[in-house]
């Protein structure tokens, strides 16, 4: 009957202990990746050419991310890869891609989707100046270009990925003007009990504090952002907070880089028609999988940070578990003692996970707080006052309908990095809670392509 049809939509560490799990039993996968080079965002490689040291680029991450792309080194003849390719569309069995304007479809007996995850922003006031980025663009840029985004730059927002790309910015010799953390010390504290249960990742966590500290960076925490200061011809020119006792503090800077923890890139899951759910403890709707990674599609298995917003180490765990279930689903041996200990792995993951949203929790209600003026979707330039207008008014409480009459997430991004906010500004102007507001629904393309590149009447 010959090989069975794989493919892997994504090269980060979820894709790539996916593959090697599949080659392992003599399976060839297609995998395809948008980038150029596998590493996905949290391990994304430097160009060609350039030699970085690891330790430079990657921080305390760079023995994981040096043996994940050794891995992938290894693997590289044992699979079909396809660099720089969009997946768009998926039908019954059909992935619809596009590599280098060509459209493509690649048919599959099983479809491992592991699409990483986004920036998770909350607006402020002055974010739609040039020089705010996220904190994954911030990223992007030390690695894929090996640039800072400004010669004096503010690290605002909240959770592990703060602290992390500051200190790689440190790392790199740039100049970090403040790490801004919403979140109060005092919750740290009491997360404690499940922070403790990966304690390694725990003492990284307080490493990577420390080396900022000592390396002369302000860092404060409990604060609530209140402006990024600038004007439209110079871009950014500071930052304000005030802190827990109401008083204001002011970082001159020309950049900052913002993040609120991360949001699932599930666009793909939702036109594959999977079923969701809404994760109460992150305030946001996830693909529902069993614990081994199976969808509620038959054919079609979640791993990595789009369906379990587990980091980068748990991406890896459920990339391989999510191959291995796909191996049993199509009557292939697979090492049961290696399931049993993937999931126990996993466990541990996830109350260490609650714990990071204990510690560092989603500031959903600074949403009610901001000012009518300012700018929540900036594809589109729609502000706060223009969407509780929509919802007032027009009686839009559910996000979808309100993006039919306003426009919110309408634009180039689809909603990534305003949908969250806006559902949270739905529900307190409406007065419901966010769940019932529900989520922007995704629809191929599910990024920006040329139309040239979409065959003659479309994807089906």
């Amino acid at each position: 009957m010959g090989q069975p049809r794989i493919v892997i939509v994504g090269a980060g560490p979820a894709g790539v202990r996916a593959a090697q799990a599949l080659v392992e039993v003599g399976i060839r996968p297609v995998v395809v990746d948008e980038s150029r080079r596998d590493g996905g965002q949290i391990y994304r490689r430097q160009p060609e050419g350039f030699k970085r040291p690891y330790a430079k680029l990657y921080g305390s991450e760079a023995d994981k991310a040096e043996a994940l792309h050794r891995s992938f080194e290894l693997l590289r003849d044992r699979i079909d890869w396809r660099a720089e390719t969009l997946a768009w569309h998926i039908e019954p069995n059909r992935l619809h891609v596009v590599q280098a304007g060509q459209a493509q479809v690649l048919p599959f007996d099983a479809l491992i989707v592991c699409s990483g995850a986004t920036d998770r922003l909350m607006p402020v006031p002055g974010w739609d100046l040039a020089g705010c980025y996220s904190l994954g663009a911030a990223q992007i840029s030390l690695k894929s270009q090996a640039c800072s985004i400004g010669q004096r730059v503010v690290f605002m927002g909240t959770g592990p990925l703060l602290y992390l790309v500051a200190s790689q910015y440190v790392a790199a010799g740039a100049q970090v003007a403040a790490v801004l953390d919403t979140s109060a010390s005092s919750l740290r504290v009491r997360a404690l009990p499940r922070l403790a249960a990966r304690p390694a990742v725990l003492l990284n966590g307080l490493k990577l504090v420390a080396s900022l500290r000592l390396a002369g960076v302000r860092v404060m925490t409990g604060v609530k952002p209140t402006l990024i200061t600038g004007s439209p011809r110079d871009g950014v020119t500071g930052v304000r907070v005030s802190d827990g006792r109401g008083r204001e503090h002011a970082f001159e800077c020309d950049a900052v880089a913002l993040g609120y923890h991360l949001r699932s890139e599930a666009q793909l899951a939702d036109i594959a028609k999977c079923e969701f759910h809404f994760d109460a403890a992150s305030r946001q709707w996830l693909p529902r999988i069993d614990e081994d990674g199976r969808s509620s599609v038959r054919g079609i298995y979640l791993a990595g940070d789009g369906v379990r917003l587990a980091g980068a180490d748990g991406a890896e765990a459920t990339g391989r578990l999510a191959a291995l279930a796909c191996l049993a689903d199509l009557g292939m041996p697979r090492s049961e003692p290696q399931v049993a200990e993937l999931r126990a792995k996993l466990r541990a993951m996830e109350r260490f996970r609650q714990g990071l949203l204990q510690a560092f929790p989603w500031p959903h209600e600074a949403a009610a707080e901001l000012p009518d003026s300012t700018v929540v979707c900036r594809c589109e330039v729609i502000t706060a006052g223009e969407l509780r207008t929509t919802v007032r008014e027009l009686g839009a409480c559910e996000i979808n309908r309100a993006k039919a009459l306003c426009r919110i997430g309408m634009g180039r991004c689809q909603g990534r990095y305003c949908g969250h906010a806006a559902a949270e500004i739905v529900a307190h102007a409406a007065g419901i809670p966010v769940e019932q507001v529900g989520r922007i629904r995704s629809q191929g393309p599910v990024k920006p392509l040329s139309m040239s590149a979409i065959p003659a009447g479309g994807a089906q």
